[in-house]
């Protein structure tokens, strides 16, 4: 705590509310996005998408069917062939001018996301929108290049790519998912999530402005039949994924005797690492943003943490007192830490783990003192001490804003007990010796390692996870290989 947060806090003294005042312009009714124009589903069936920190419906969205998706990917197919002999030059282009637009519309895209996901408005604003715009400002950069990036070997798109995109980070994660597809001269069949799809359907707004070519990126909006029908398309050849263990699962099921090239980032049980020659403030504002960044939806959020047993008292005093400061409330509002769990159902599975934890003996630390809304969906930032390794609070994801504590002895302990999980996305190291950081990095089961830091993106950087996680990367060099023969 500063001496100023300090002086606050003993005066007893209170944030002014900073609400966003920027409100984009929110359709009451969206279609799906094919061929370059929005149209309303075969069937007519329609959804609500819900702002989870009021309860208030946002929109009604189209609900594809079969058939819909049918037209979709003709409409991908069809524009496939001229958008594959386009020069790369030409295509990386479209892909600047989408980067230029979203950056001027960047401040209406943060609330959109905001307001259609729960999570904090200076996540959106500051976090999201700018990494947004980096995927495809850098992806515009190889798209002239491809042949330098493999080698000097001649290289071709896949042809249509179906492409479905999770909740927590939606438009980060469309962007990770269509910059490097249309770099390499691919069309693609984009299913968003049902509790969050106004941004990429914002976004086709956006690709209308620039003139990309029709059919060259369509969306279609659904539940889990609508992601299924894309992914198991006949026309499509290459699938993307980001979501859960059990429908990647799935997903590998259905696309195994197809050669179809699959990439897919799933859940995490990400492990926090503290020794006890860490610097510890800065490793208590890296496990706060490691797990309570963006309420802990974040698939490789570090929910497990590890902490050298001769500090772990002082440490867990001085989280408890950093969680003391988290501020849960109005996403919209600029002072919030803390935002609205994204739907009711990811409300009741956090609140039922959480009761499990209690129930397995681990003892649950509430540090929020102030009540939290009536309306909409809320969960308080808490963390667990007392933890077991066979602990369900231990072994499952929660994707809420609870954080699990344990300690060790001896740097093979942690290594063990931080390994000890069936996923393997991300894991975060914090000590002051290097050569410790380096060998205990090489000894992780994580696609991702963090060392004295934690959840640092950036679009020429390779992410994605191992073991249940998934496999294949998104981002830099590598996550261009999938998008290409």
């Amino acid at each position: 705590m500063t001496q100023t947060e300090g002086a606050v806090a003993a005066a007893g003294w209170d944030y002014s509310p900073a609400p966003e005042r920027t409100r984009p312009d929110i359709e009451s009714e969206y279609g799906l996005f094919i061929d370059g124009e929005f149209r309303k589903s075969r069937s007519g069936k329609v959804f609500d998408t819900i702002n989870p920190a009021t309860g208030e419906r946002l929109a009604r969205i189209a609900q594809a069917d079969e058939a819909d998706v049918d037209a979709a990917m003709a409409a991908a197919r069809s524009a496939g062939p001229k958008w594959a002999r386009m020069k790369g030059r030409e295509r990386g282009k479209y892909l600047f001018r989408l980067a230029r637009r979203i950056q001027e519309c960047s401040r209406e895209l943060a609330v959109l996301e905001t307001m259609d996901g729960g999570k904090p408005i200076k996540e959106s604003r500051d976090v999201d929108l700018p990494l947004v715009a980096q995927h495809f400002f850098y992806h515009a950069g190889w798209a002239d290049k491809l042949q330098w990036a493999f080698a000097g070997r001649p290289v071709r798109p896949r042809g249509v790519c179906g492409q479905i995109i999770p909740w927590n980070f939606p438009l980060l994660m469309a962007a990770w998912k269509l910059a490097p597809a249309l770099a390499c001269g691919n069309t693609v069949v984009l299913k968003p999530a049902e509790t969050t799809p106004l941004t990429a359907l914002h976004l086709a707004r956006l690709m209308q402005e620039i003139d990309l070519p029709p059919g060259v990126v369509n969306i279609v909006t659904g539940f889990g039949e609508t992601g299924r029908l894309v992914a198991t398309h006949s026309a499509v050849r290459k699938v993307a994924f980001t979501g859960s263990t059990g429908v990647g699962r799935t997903l590998m099921q259905e696309t195994a005797g197809r050669e179809i090239p699959l990439t897919l980032e799933l859940g995490g049980k990400s492990p926090n690492i503290v020794f006890a020659d860490a610097a510890i403030d800065q490793a208590i504002e890296g496990v706060v943003g490691g797990i309570w960044f963006n309420q802990g939806h974040v698939c490789c959020a570090g929910s497990r943490l590890f902490v050298e047993e001769s500090i772990l008292e002082t440490f867990v005093s001085a989280l408890r007192d950093r969680m003391k400061q988290l501020r849960v409330g109005d996403p919209l509002d600029k002072n919030t830490d803390i935002g609205a769990i994204n739907s009711e159902g990811q409300l009741e599975r956090i609140r039922s783990l959480v009761r499990t934890g209690q129930e397995e003996g681990a003892i649950l630390h509430d540090v929020q003192a102030e009540p939290l809304p009536k309306k909409g969906c809320w969960f308080p930032p808490c963390f667990f001490t007392g933890v077991q390794p066979s602990h369900t609070v231990a072994r499952e994801e929660i994707f809420g804003p609870v954080l699990s504590v344990m300690s060790f002895r001896t740097p093979e302990e942690a290594i063990r007990r931080a390994n000890a999980t069936p996923y393997g996305l991300a894991a975060g190291i914090w000590t002051d010796k290097g050569s410790k950081i380096f060998e205990i990095a090489s000894r992780m089961d994580a696609g991702i390692v963090w060392c004295n830091s934690y959840n640092q993106f950036d679009a020429a950087a390779p992410f994605g996870g191992v073991k249940e996680s998934g496999f294949g990367r998104e981002g830099g060099l590598h996550g261009l290989r999938a998008y290409v023969r």
